[in-house]
């Protein structure tokens, strides 16, 4: 009897909706353009996709506006979610059964595994561990983006790591919803969302926001794009955001991940 090995992980409440990921999806596009477009075996992965397929088919579709040939693989450790996306699959789009382990066919190694509101549930201790086995799967120039965001997907933080390990984290808002950008904290990934005190460097980023924030009120007369074109041109002052104003007129904001790593 062949045996049979069980996914590493464990089941989401598998919650989704569509367009829930589309800010993500957007980044991943823009940031991840020139290794997709080089790429010899463009396979991105879907991690936790939840009850419904939807993001894994958005993701597709994504994609391929940067390279037609790109395929994608939804990945589930419920087996019925993945029996329930079946119907769904066409050419470039299947759907597994796994977990962290990342299966894929072949030997193949990920271009891109994406993993939303996979962690929440997991304690801040496995994070790393977690971050380290999906780095693994990677292809040499894969990226692993892994982030939470709202049900609809108007707040949302993620936080991209390469093989070596995690690289950048970028908050990203509809900005028309957004109060004070600090309301982003409750959308934190795992390994920073219990470090928002005191002591912490994510705690005194998002006060810094808050602060670059108020004082570019008076561009709210304008937008609330201009608005945070001019927060994110003051923060660059004491922190070392690594984007620019095309990212920001999408609402988005990235930093290198060790300016916010938390202490040890």
């Amino acid at each position: 009897m062949a045996r049979t090995t069980r996914p590493v992980g464990s089941a989401t409440r598998g919650t989704t909706n569509p367009n829930r990921l589309r800010r993500m999806d957007r980044w991943i596009t823009a940031a991840h353009a020139p290794a997709l477009r080089r790429s010899t075996d463009p396979v991105a992965v879907d991690l936790g996709y939840g009850a419904a397929p939807w993001t894994a088919v958005e993701l597709l579709g994504r994609l391929r506006t940067v390279r037609p040939d790109a395929e994608v693989v939804g990945i589930e450790i419920d087996p019925a979610r993945v029996a329930a996306a079946k119907p769904y699959e066409r050419d470039g789009l299947g759907f597994a059964h796994g977990g962290f382990e990342v299966p894929l066919p072949a030997g193949r190694r990920a271009l891109l595994i994406r993993a939303a509101n996979v962690l929440r549930q997991y304690d801040e201790d496995e994070v790393t561990a977690v971050w380290q086995r999906l780095c693994g799967r990677l292809a040499p120039d894969g990226l692993l983006v892994e982030g939470t965001c709202d049900e609809i997907g108007r707040r949302h933080v993620w936080v991209a790591l390469g093989p070596e390990g995690p690289r950048t984290i970028t908050f990203a808002a509809r900005l028309g919803s957004l109060g004070t950008p600090s309301d982003l904290a409750e959308r934190l990934p795992k390994a920073l969302i219990h470090r928002n005190v005191p002591g912490e460097a994510v705690h005194a980023f998002l006060r810094d926001f808050d602060r670059a924030w108020a004082a570019a009120a008076p561009y709210g007369a304008l937008s609330a794009r201009q608005r945070w074109i001019r927060t994110a041109s003051a923060l660059r002052t004491d922190w070392p955001v690594v984007d620019g104003p095309v990212r920001w007129r999408q609402g988005e904001l990235t930093l290198t991940w060790q300016a916010l790593a938390p202490t040890p």
